[in-house]
């Protein structure tokens, strides 16, 4: 298990592949699991909302958690997502997920709109397993937002570390919550690597995010840490282009899907319905986009862009 305090970098959301059949493709599954290996990922997420964890059943959300845990064997953090409809089922996730060998989680809030009932959620939910909690703040998909006060008081108590930030605008918030939890949260970015820089800029420890080049997203973060902003700024503004055409709400995924096809890591485009298709026209201006952007579709790690 990798420890809690290890976890930083680039995480990328992995998308759940499924077979012709629909059924889940625990083979495509593991080998993306070899290429976040290969690019230098720091850990994955699965079984979020892009993970079409809500589409699973029971059995076979144990099966893909069993699986990725299986084939990064230590080598990624593996972050499960936690979201029910009550804090009981979400208690049940976060136990199936530390059992399972998983390394963090990071869970969605439930209703009300409410501080202090989302305080005892996530309290709550935090006290009935070992693992680090992140929380996920998305109020475009979860339709509840985490105030500020809340977000402080979590991660000052200590039961929430970690916070995936999704709120727009979301660089006020990255630069508020690290304030108000008195520097103890660490704050990973998402919407599709967009803001990705600003918020290193502004004290993020990484990012969690479904952007189908990862390598794109490492290749910022190792440059930034290393003190070559100069550097991350260049890569950044080159494929900014594509983070935000991949970022489009309802088609993202079945893009996502797409590339990891094109890339040999997933055996089908499948998403399960209900789910939007890409168009010819849809993949022709998609394509058009990554060679605008210097990138290329072909097996195996990408050449990232001068």
């Amino acid at each position: 298990m990798v420890e809690s305090q290890r976890l930083r970098g680039v995480n990328p959301i992995l998308p759940t592949p499924f077979k012709v059949d629909g059924a889940v493709d625990l083979e495509s599954m593991a080998r993306s699991i070899d290429l976040m290996v290969d690019v230098g990922a720091d850990g994955v997420a699965i079984l979020g909302f892009l993970g079409e964890a809500h589409k699973l059943t029971g059995l076979e959300r144990g099966d893909v958690i069993r699986t990725v845990v299986e084939r990064a064997a230590g080598r990624l953090a593996v972050w499960v997502g936690v979201r029910a409809l009550g804090t009981a089922g979400a208690v049940e996730q976060a136990q199936e997920a530390e059992a399972l060998g998983a390394d963090a989680v990071f869970v969605a809030p439930i209703a009300p709109q409410n501080d202090d009932a989302l305080y005892a959620h996530f309290k709550t939910v935090a006290e009935s397993t070992r693992l680090p909690l992140i929380l996920h703040d998305y109020p475009a998909s979860f339709g509840l937002k985490l105030s500020v006060p809340l977000v402080g008081r979590l991660a000052r108590e200590g039961h929430a570390p970690y916070i995936k930030l999704e709120d727009t605008p979301a660089l006020p918030k990255v630069t508020a919550v690290i304030e108000a939890s008195e520097g103890k949260i660490g704050v990973f970015g998402g919407l599709g690597g967009q803001y990705f820089l600003e918020e290193l800029q502004r004290g993020s420890v990484g990012i969690m995010t479904g952007f189908a080049f990862p390598e794109v997203l490492i290749g910022i973060y190792q440059r930034f840490t290393s003190g070559d902003e100069a550097g991350a700024e260049r890569l950044f503004h080159k494929t900014i282009d594509l983070m935000r055409y991949e970022f489009q709400p309802g088609i993202g995924l079945a893009m996502r899907k797409h590339l990891y096809h094109l890339r040999g890591t997933y055996e089908t485009e499948v998403c399960r319905a209900p789910s939007p298709t890409l168009s010819d026209v849809d993949v022709a201006e998609f394509h058009r986009v990554i060679e605008r952007c210097g990138l290329t579709t072909g097996p195996g790690p990408v050449t990232l862009p001068a």
